[in-house]
């Protein structure tokens, strides 16, 4: 830790002085503005990124000439600065491998235009909230949800299409992450300010990054060694006594080479039971992470590479405010359920290098290579699990669109995962090795970007499940250049370890019973989406519906409803599927507000004892509005977010004295968050509430002292109420 400090110091006493600046925009073809574009001097590592206007604003090395503007989906661009000029502004051309390009939709989200149903949150989206990591990122995004596993462990998953985020690949720069035994906490390793964007992806994705997606992709992007020097910082803090601090800065060493910092630390203070029912109502969580990278920039040859280290601790259990009618042993048969210890540690190593052979025509060569190692030792009341998982990934990709309208994309890739267990119960020891080498073609058929077929097929090969075929097509026809028609269809595949991804429930006192460590889900995912974007009175709208359908052919599912009072892990052949249907209206009544409505249908299905029944603890709609106003001079913002959650049906209860432990459905209910945030020229103060129309659910912690029942895992709608925040931003850019 002392080190991070010492080189954090190190960044805060860098010289700011005075030099030449170059100031300018990245736009596409069509005049959109491109953010987070790439510009840099030819033949120095001294770059930046476009804001999310499009704007950038660049200081000029000695001798430097030449300007490069670059954007995933565009052609690059090159112009020369003459000495006196101090402002350029480029224009993207889209390229044929073209799978991005932008086209607006308020100031921090965006649609991206390319052939997958895909958005963009830039950061000034998640500046929107509090946004203290990836769990807290998606509170004004209509498509995610984010809830809670149970109430011990605080473990947050989301929700896309309606199904679990388990059947979403996770990305970070796409690489795939995050999976097996880092799954259950995993929204939590990537801090809110260390994110210069979220790419979320509904449906099969592209074949490129794996098998795993099945419900889509959310990729996520780190703050960039080459952008322009700058030191950044964050401290947050909230009602509920929690505290958290945020520093990175970045420093080019050479004219090639540049690297960043990011550090990170959080902790809970003290622990709140707000409903009286003598649990805590979330666990107090100490995390202290740090990210280094490192970027190396030259004509024919890029490179970046990125060391992360994770050290968490999740404690949670009785608070103290209990009845205090209960007895001794009542007492102390809370303390033996309820208490619940985690210690996590987490390294994680990547690197992609790309090897340009041609930059007119697009080839080049691509090596990614990943290697991740997590433990978590845990207590869970009665249980205890320690878990460990190594996983190395390596991707070998050749593109090419030297032959317009047509493309193309091969590659090779490896997944290695070791996963073992120790627990003083002896079914659930284990080690297991799976090894998945795979080839892959993707072929793309552009035509002036009004109609884009894309097709793509993998093979795999798993020492654990044999082989396997991945097919995935992906089309796009733009009627009007603002009104286009998007279709998909796709098979994924996951392989799920049952004790990391399902660990959450070992903190119930029901037996759970895991039929192996290993299962294997299948499914097809099909989707329908248009999207128009409109002029009216000079001002913007736009409006999008889509519809998927997700139905598997192999699940791994946790029975809770064969036999109440028991869980069972098990591989189900049955029927299972999801229908998802979205609406979404965006529209700006005037300049610098905006305001954003959506709805979704949910229709999620999972067959138990040969009865086909609705899925439980999945609300049936989502109703979403938000709005958001900028002063004319950008000093102040206000940003509002209603959550509209529907109901649902609750899994079948144990019975004891012939009362269930719970009621068969959960209610509706609405939450509200405000912020306001006001700017200044390097510093920006936030204050804001969460949930402040107080709902919380009653008693998220099912006990009963009588009957020896213990089960956080009934968690359908907040666990707290009203929560309120405070904090500030401070940015130092090097002058």
């Amino acid at each position: 830790m002392k080190l991070f400090i010492s080189a954090f110091i190190l960044l805060l006493s860098l010289p700011l002085h005075g030099a030449v600046k170059v100031m300018g925009s990245v736009t596409a073809e069509d005049g959109e503005p491109l953010i987070g574009a790439t510009v840099i001097w030819l033949g120095s590592s001294n770059g930046t990124v476009t804001d999310e206007d499009g704007l950038f604003e660049i200081k000029r090395p000695k001798g430097a000439m030449r300007l490069i503007a670059s954007y995933v989906g565009c052609v690059a661009d090159t112009v020369t600065v003459a000495p006196e000029e101090k402002e350029v502004n480029f224009e993207l051309k889209y390229n044929t491998l073209s799978e991005v390009t932008v086209s607006a939709r308020g100031r921090g989200l965006r649609r991206l235009q390319g052939v997958e149903n895909s958005n963009l949150i830039g950061r000034t989206e998640l500046f929107k909230a509090a946004c203290c990591n990836l769990g807290e990122s998606f509170i004004t995004n209509p498509s995610v949800d984010v809830t809670y596993s149970d109430a011990a462990t605080g473990a947050k998953q989301i929700r896309l299409l309606g199904l679990s985020g388990s059947y979403v690949q996770m990305l970070t720069e796409n690489i795939p992450n995050f999976r097996g035994v880092s799954a259950p906490y995993s929204l939590g390793y990537v801090p809110g300010p260390w994110m210069q964007s979220i790419q979320v992806s509904k449906g099969c994705s592209s074949v490129k990054n794996g098998y795993e997606s099945i419900t889509g992709q959310i990729d996520i992007e780190y703050l960039k060694p080459q952008s322009e020097e700058q030191i950044n910082a964050n401290i947050y803090g909230d009602s509920k006594a929690k505290i958290e601090a945020n520093a990175d800065g970045n420093i080019h060493i050479t004219d090639k080479l540049s690297t960043a910092l990011l550090l990170h630390y959080e902790d809970a203070l003290a622990d709140h039971d707000s409903n009286k029912d003598g649990f805590s109502d979330s666990p107090r969580v100490r995390q202290v992470n740090a990210l280094n990278r490192w970027a190396y920039f030259s004509p024919r040859y890029i490179m970046q590479t990125s060391f992360n280290v994770i050290d968490e601790r999740r404690k949670s259990g009785v608070s103290g405010h209990h009845d205090h009618s209960l007895s001794e042993d009542q007492l102390q048969q809370m303390a033996t359920y309820g208490n619940m210890l985690i210690n996590s540690r987490r390294y994680d190593l990547w690197t992609k290098n790309a090897f340009v052979i041609n930059p007119d025509d697009g080839r080049n060569v691509a090596l990614m290579l990943n290697y991740s190692n997590q433990t978590n030792d845990g207590i869970y009341g009665k249980r205890d699990l320690d878990l460990y998982q190594s996983t190395f990934y390596g991707s070998l990709m050749f593109e090419t669109n030297a032959n317009a309208p047509h493309s193309l994309s091969t590659g090779v890739s490896l997944n290695h995962d070791h996963i073992r267990s120790n627990s003083t119960s002896a079914d659930n020891r284990f080690r297991t090795t799976e090894t998945v080498p795979g080839v892959y073609a993707q072929y793309t058929y552009n035509h002036d970007d009004k109609f884009v077929a894309m097709l793509g097929l993998r093979y795999d090969h798993s020492n654990l499940y044999g082989s396997f075929i991945t097919p995935r097509a992906h089309l796009k026809w733009s009627i009007l250049p603002n009104l286009s028609l998007r279709g998909s269809a796709g098979k994924g595949y996951r392989t799920v370890s049952t004790l990391g991804e399902y660990s959450y429930l070992l903190t119930s006192s029901m037996p759970v019973n895991f039929s192996s460590p290993f299962g294997r889900d299948e499914a097809w995912n099909f989707g329908a989406s248009a999207s128009w974007s409109f002029s009216l009175w000079n001002r913007n709208f736009s409006v999008s519906g889509e519809y998927y359908y997700t139905t598997f052919d192999k699940q791994l599912i946790a029975d809770r409803e064969s036999n109440p009072g028991e869980i069972f892990i098990i591989q189900s052949d049955d029927r299972s599927y999801s229908h998802t249907i979205q609406i979404e209206a965006t529209a700006e009544p005037f300049k610098g507000f905006t305001v954003t409505g959506a709805y979704r249908y949910n229709d999620v299905r999972e067959t138990y004892s040969g009865e086909l029944t609705r899925k439980a603890l999945v609300p049936r709609y989502k109703g979403l509005l938000t709005a958001s106003y900028t002063t004319p001079l950008e000093l102040w913002q206000f940003d509002a977010t209603v959550q509209f959650n529907g109901g649902g049906r609750m899994p079948v209860a144990p019975v004891f004295n012939n009362t269930p432990a719970w009621g068969t459905t959960f209610r509706a209910y609405t939450r509200l968050n405000l912020q306001i945030t006001r700017h200044w020229r390097n510093i920006s103060v936030y204050v804001g509430g969460e949930n402040l129309t107080g709902f919380k659910q009653k008693n998220p912690v099912v006990y009963l002292p009588g009957d020896n029942f213990y089960d956080p895992t009934m968690v359908w709608g907040p666990v707290h109420g009203a929560m309120f925040y405070a904090g500030f931003r401070l940015n130092l850019k090097k002058q």
